[in-house]
């Protein structure tokens, strides 16, 4: 019952429970996430917070994830609440949206892009650890 009374972005924070995320939540902290690339590896994961399916991956995406040191930083996009950044990602990397979808960014260049069920916590861990 109190699911009914709290917002999308409060129940997104609630499913939030595994990994470190950062919040992706405009357009100008995409750019610096892109060009910060360069230090290390970036994974942006897109969420819709309506979208059962979304939520399932997400679930095993985080339940798959092994903690490492900092190797990487993650990136969580609530597209529902940040519609313009998910629009920024798709036309600044020049990539079709799609929800869920998780993209690998290195030195500026996408490593791994994937949707839907297709969403692997293991091979994005294991591309990550190539770039160390």
């Amino acid at each position: 019952m109190d699911k009914l009374f709290k917002s999308q972005r409060n129940i997104a924070k609630e499913e939030l429970t595994g990994i470190q995320w950062d919040p992706l939540e405009s357009v100008g902290q995409l750019e610096n996430v892109i060009n910060n690339s360069e230090i290390k590896p970036k994974v942006i994961f897109k969420h819709s917070t309506r979208c059962g399916i979304s939520r399932m991956v997400l679930n095993q995406f985080e339940r798959g994830y092994e903690q490492n040191d900092d190797d990487v930083t993650f990136y969580f996009l609530d597209l529902l609440n940040h519609r313009d950044v998910s629009n920024a990602v798709a036309e600044k990397l020049n990539v079709t949206h799609q929800s869920p979808q998780v993209i690998v960014l290195y030195n500026r260049e996408i490593l791994h892009i994937e949707s839907h069920q297709g969403i692997d916590i293991k091979k994005v861990q294991e591309i990550v650890a190539n770039k160390k």
